[in-house]
């Protein structure tokens, strides 16, 4: 996420809105299936989640 950011110019609050939405995607898309289940957002998840925006030459496409 810190290098998504440094990347490209820092726009604040939509570049967040973007990283946030990248790593809660499949949580949001999956947690009807599983009510009162836990999950546990880790480092080495969020980095998982965010590689494929930190690798992207033009990060345009990520930017709201």
């Amino acid at each position: 996420a810190v290098q998504v950011n440094d990347s490209v110019e820092n726009i604040g609050a939509r570049r967040l809105h973007t990283v946030l939405e990248r790593v809660l995607d499949e949580i949001s898309f999956t947690a009807s299936e599983k009510p009162g289940e836990a999950f546990e957002i880790t480092g080495a998840y969020v980095r998982e989640k965010v590689a494929a925006m930190a690798g992207d030459k033009d990060l345009s496409k990520y930017i709201l």
